[in-house]
């Protein structure tokens, strides 16, 4: 099938997916007590604190200024009702990254040297995730970074393959929004870093490449970050519950030291939070998503649960085991694809281990994502892999609809909700 046509054929089961229930439940869930007060927060001017960076919450603001979303709403516990429609404003832009993420991963996937097919089966397996399907349907901000962090992957690739030096400035300015979502959005800029500086040396030319590299992996990231934070100072001007975690003249400032005052105390909350979650998980238990999150209850049958599908998630897992023991083999790092898949997983994978905070499934949004890209480029190595391709495709979709009531809150009696309880750690 021509390139055109798999592009539509993605984006119109994307939108399928992603908008089928928009705006169910009509209750807040799971994170979107914290980030739709932050997002309020904006309205009306009161100075708010979270250990991440403001783009998310801006962005989900922004777009419900548009729609006169009032901030009167309190967001004050999981299940509490919207009183009109214009949260969905809120959601709208989470669900719209969602979608696109995909398009992302198949244009990325054709860069990295994978057949059509192959790079089809990747983004529709992006799709036919239930978790990342879940987290992009709510005020949440993962989809945002996923989608920014692989569209700067996708610009250095395409730089990668000769295809113009303003692709870099494009991988900066993806990598700098990226970062300001989340701070683990850094990662995306690892992968073409390390690139870059093997190439460099090889070719014994990384000094003469210094200014290239601090140009557009370090200034234009920056760049973008810092004018996030000038968009969120000017915005929360009035006293508000932030307030308490900052020194007592930080309102006071010039701009440069509450944006150092604020990063050290974001830096310094996110290392010494102790809270914990019945629904957290380890990191080594992700790659087979032991742990799934329980995000809501509904007042009858209905429940949501961030859980993956079990055909993309244990799939996956087995491509990098694969292509780990492929290390021992002889020719491996004559692949270069090979090579840079398993090193996208691992830099966005590992420096969990040394997290001590509470973490969850989430997480490991990026690194399945490669996990997924790994499971498609091992079979795009097979002889004939279309009827795999196919048999893949078929047996996601299944399990997708199969578990779809648990993403979208659908009714499920007793007995159909525990035959979906595969294993005893998802209750």
């Amino acid at each position: 099938m021509h390139k055109k046509w798999l592009i539509v054929t993605l984006l119109v089961s994307s939108i399928a997916v992603h908008f089928a229930f928009f705006g169910h439940p009509d209750q807040v869930v799971f994170d979107e007590v914290h980030f739709g007060k932050f997002a309020s927060a904006y309205y009306t001017h009161q100075y708010y604190f979270d250990i991440h960076p403001p783009l998310g919450k801006l962005l989900i603001a922004g777009f419900g200024k548009l729609f006169n979303f009032q901030p009167e709403y309190s967001f004050a516990n999981i299940g509490q009702a919207f009183p009109d429609q214009t949260y969905l404003a809120l959601r709208f832009l989470p669900t719209l990254a969602g979608t696109l993420l995909p398009i992302i991963i198949f244009l990325l996937a054709l860069e990295l040297g994978l057949r059509r097919w192959a790079a089809f089966l990747a983004a529709m397996l992006v799709v036919l995730d239930n978790a990342l399907l879940t987290q992009s349907r709510y005020m949440l901000l993962d989809m945002f970074l996923l989608s920014f962090g692989f569209a700067a992957l996708l610009f250095y690739f395409r730089y990668w393959n000769k295809k113009g030096i303003q692709n870099l400035l494009w991988m900066g300015i993806f990598a700098g929004l990226s970062a300001s979502i989340k701070w683990t959005g850094l990662a995306f800029l690892g992968l073409p870093g390390i690139i870059e500086l093997i190439a460099y040396i090889k070719l014994r030319i990384f000094f003469q490449r210094i200014p290239r590299l601090l140009l557009y992996f370090v200034a234009i990231p920056f760049a973008i970050y810092f004018s996030i934070f000038l968009v969120h100072f000017s915005l929360l001007t009035k006293p508000g519950d932030g307030d308490a975690f900052m020194t007592p003249n930080f309102q006071s400032h010039n701009v440069w030291q509450k944006f150092t005052e604020l990063n050290t105390r974001m830096y310094t909350a996110n290392n010494t939070l102790t809270a914990t979650h019945p629904y957290s998980s380890k990191w080594y238990t992700w790659p087979l998503v032991v742990r799934p999150i329980y995000y809501w209850n509904g007042a009858n049958t209905e429940k949501i649960y961030l859980l993956g599908n079990p055909m993309v998630w244990w799939g996956s897992t087995v491509a990098v085991l694969y292509l780990l023991l492929s290390l021992f083999g002889r020719n491996f790092f004559k692949n270069k694809t090979g090579l840079i898949l398993l090193g996208g997983y691992l830099i966005n994978f590992l420096p969990f281990i040394g997290i001590g905070r509470v973490m969850f499934l989430y997480h490991y949004f990026a690194g399945l994502i490669f996990a997924i890209l790994m499971f498609a480029y091992c079979l795009d190595k097979m002889p004939r892999p279309r009827n795999a391709i196919i048999a893949i495709l078929s047996a996601a979709a299944i399990l997708f609809i199969f578990f779809a009531p648990l993403s979208y809150g659908l009714p499920l009696n007793s007995k159909a909700f525990s035959n979906r309880m595969w294993l005893n750690s998802w209750r």
